[in-house]
């Protein structure tokens, strides 16, 4: 999620409701006991099917309310989801992380570790990355689309982040992996796991939750070779995490049954952690504003708020205004975690729109590397950071579970600020949920 200055914005809006008002030609989950019972089912009524989610029983088809209410009466069908549309709306850091800390005395840039991205898309030629995006591709996935596999691969040369609102995904590519870069009489920028491989899943301008969920299906069908099972994991590694930087503004109810959380609850079963960002919707805590996948209990599925460190790598700075609050009674919609998400230098190009919104643009070091990093700021930069730093953490202990992950992380959380209470084995909050991540400290407690 991106935060326009002086405004806030969220990247998708993806959100999943029952069967009520189906109108015509509605684009539907059909969930099954298995996979066979939710193809039957579509086929039985009428539905056209777009694609499956194999590993979960789901089947996205296309149909009009007569048929999708058909489609729940039959054997085996365990829930129907109708799908509204989504859209785009629109360095000190790893100081504050310690995760150059970790870089310079530990080691880790999370080297052997592919971090899937799935965003607006990615320009695989930006100075950060040298090569290291290994897999780009493109979600096809379009309300009405007849393409069963609509995660299509394309070159690891194409620019995909050009959309009409393009160069978020570029940015938060660049907060997680991006390479040392120095700027032309400015600072060096950098991702938080240099030596890490990117897998960028672009979604496009205007698409369904079908994209977003076809990616994630894509991770948890390709993770262990994303390249192929003929390319060796030294040149592209198994994915381990997964960066969501999108969801619904103003928050929602976490829905434990939506296609979204039984994929995410499967690929953290498989040893993938999944990252979201919290959201841009601020508030006081009277109200729950957190992006709903996010707060799922699951150990392994973090959600993360957007913390300042005004711009000096302070580890006492203030979580960010526009930065998601649970709500206070409820330990169960808090953020998990805080990164930096305030005033992040990042991978952008000045000719796409949402990297032109930025504060700061400044020059890389080639003579045509001008406007290639610009300042932006939301909790889809506070993201990133904690993808970045969990490709550190398995470079420290490829054996480690998401749960443990998640355990070093929560468990060694940097408390700045007050207003930290119990929850469950740790000590959190409605708006910045267990503290400031602590790169070096969670190597220590792996």
């Amino acid at each position: 999620m991106y935060k326009r200055a002086a405004s806030l914005a969220v990247l998708l809006v993806a959100v999943a409701s029952p069967v009520a008002t189906a109108a015509p030609a509605s684009t539907v989950y059909v969930h099954g006991a298995d996979i066979a019972a939710a193809e039957q089912a579509v086929e039985a009524a009428g539905l056209r099917k777009l694609t499956s989610f194999r590993k979960i029983g789901v089947v996205a088809a296309r149909g009009d309310s007569a048929q999708i209410s058909s489609a729940r009466t039959r054997a085996g069908v365990t829930r129907v989801e109708v799908q509204k549309p989504i859209r785009f709306l629109g360095s000190t850091s790893h100081t504050a992380t310690r995760g150059l800390d970790a870089r310079n005395s530990l080691g880790l840039t999370g080297a052997g570790v592919s971090v899937a991205v799935i965003d607006s898309g990615v320009d695989p030629t930006h100075p950060s990355f040298g090569g290291r995006i290994v897999r780009n591709l493109k979600s096809l996935c379009l309300d009405g689309s007849t393409q069963t596999n609509c995660i299509v691969p394309v070159p690891n040369f194409l620019d995909t982040d050009t959309t009409s609102l393009g160069g978020h995904g570029t940015h938060v590519t660049g907060i997680a992996i991006g390479g040392d870069v120095q700027t032309t009489g400015g600072p060096v920028i950098r991702g938080a796991a240099p030596g890490a491989k990117g897998v960028v899943i672009s979604t496009g301008a205007a698409i369904l939750i079908l994209g977003a969920d076809a990616a994630l299906n894509w991770v948890l069908e390709n993770h262990r070779a994303p390249c192929g099972a003929g390319v060796p994991a030294s040149a592209c590694p198994p994915i381990k995490v997964i960066n969501n930087s999108y969801g619904p503004s103003g928050g929602g109810a976490f829905d434990p049954e939506s296609v979204t959380v039984k994929l995410q609850r499967q690929l953290v079963a498989e040893g993938v952690v999944v990252v979201w960002a919290n959201g841009n919707d601020g508030g006081d805590g009277s109200a729950n504003l957190s992006n709903p996948p996010g707060v799922d209990p699951t150990p392994g599925v973090i959600s993360v708020a957007s913390y300042n460190d005004q711009e000096t790598g302070t580890r006492d700075g203030a979580v960010s205004d526009f930065s998601s609050r649970g709500l206070a009674t409820d330990a169960a919609t808090w953020p998990d975690i805080s990164a930096p998400g305030e005033n992040i230098a990042s991978s952008c190009r000045l000719h796409l729109p949402i990297c032109a919104t930025g504060l700061k643009p400044q020059n890389g070091p080639g003579l045509l590397d001008l406007g290639t990093f610009n300042t932006i700021s939301g909790t889809s930069m506070a993201a990133p950071h904690i993808a970045g730093i969990v490709a550190q953490l398995f470079q420290a202990k490829p054996s480690a579970t998401p749960a443990d992950i998640e355990r070093a992380l929560k468990s060694t959380a940097h408390k700045y600020g007050t207003g930290y209470g119990p929850a469950g084995p740790y000590t959190s909050s409605f708006d910045k949920g267990t503290g400031l991540v602590d790169v070096v400290a969670a190597v220590n407690a792996l």
